[in-house]
């Protein structure tokens, strides 16, 4: 009985340290200050106030909510997140984001329903990173330029429902619209009809230029031939008679 009760004892010890050894191994695959856990039957992975300065690998492949919030990430590069596909909440909110590379959301366009980008350092970003992406994006309170590109993507993406009244003009084309909601701004400007209109101002300048230059080439030209003609008329009044007859008839003939 005493072997078979030490043999039990001795198994349940194993099993115990075998546990112990995964979780620490599980527990140090992750980066500091990020931990898996189960929300409303949703697999969640959060990595809030980590200090985290890039888009942490080995996230379980799982996950369903992933939060990177309150960080110090500078930029997203291409396919970040290519390896989540079941992932439905992104939130990227309160980081250093200033930079968003095209594909960056590559691999979450059918799943993603909520991607959080607010309170970051986002002036300008291409439509492109958001193309195919359906998830309702929150753009609010960044230093954008507002501009042709900012109205493109506004376009583009889906926006929180309330959020729209954060994206605001910290900068613009235009110095009038600083410090106003860019929604408010294109009720009454169209950013990329302005700049369809500056271009095709300039290329009407430019066509004008090379139209003015050629009148003034045919002009020189007409007036220049002109002087030449003056110039041998007054020659050949200027010849003796007999000699001003053979040379008329001389020019006559090979006019002729």
């Amino acid at each position: 009985g005493r072997v078979l009760l030490r043999s039990v004892t001795m198994w349940l010890l194993l099993q115990s340290l075998l546990l112990l050894a995964s979780c620490l191994r599980s527990a140090a695959a992750f980066p500091k200050g990020c931990y898996p856990s189960e929300e409303e039957g949703l697999k969640t992975f959060r990595c809030s106030n980590a200090r985290l300065t890039e888009v942490p690998r080995d996230i379980p492949n799982d996950t369903n909510k992933l939060y990177l919030d309150s960080n110090r990430i500078p930029f997203l590069p291409r396919d970040a997140f290519r390896d989540l596909p079941l992932l439905l909440e992104l939130d990227l909110s309160h980081n250093a984001i200033a930079s968003v590379e095209s594909g960056a959301f590559r691999g979450l366009a059918e799943h993603l329903h909520s991607l959080d980008l607010s309170s970051n350092r986002l002036v300008s970003v291409s439509k492109d990173a958001f193309s195919n992406l359906k998830a309702k994006v929150n753009l609010s309170d960044n230093p954008w330029l507002c501009d042709c590109r900012l109205q493109e993507l506004i376009r583009t993406v889906d926006l929180v429902a309330g959020s729209s009244g954060g994206i605001v003009c910290d900068s613009s084309t235009q110095e009038e619209h600083v410090g106003k909601a860019f929604l408010q701004v294109i009720a009454d400007t169209d950013f990329c009809n302005v700049y369809k209109k500056t271009t095709d101002i300039a290329m009407l300048v430019t066509m004008f230029g090379w139209f003015a230059m050629v009148i003034s080439y045919l002009v020189y030209y007409v007036r220049q031939n002109q002087e030449d003609a003056r110039r041998h008329l007054e020659y050949l009044k200027s010849l003796p008679s007999k000699q001003r007859r053979s040379e008329e008839s001389s020019t006559i003939s090979t006019v002729v």
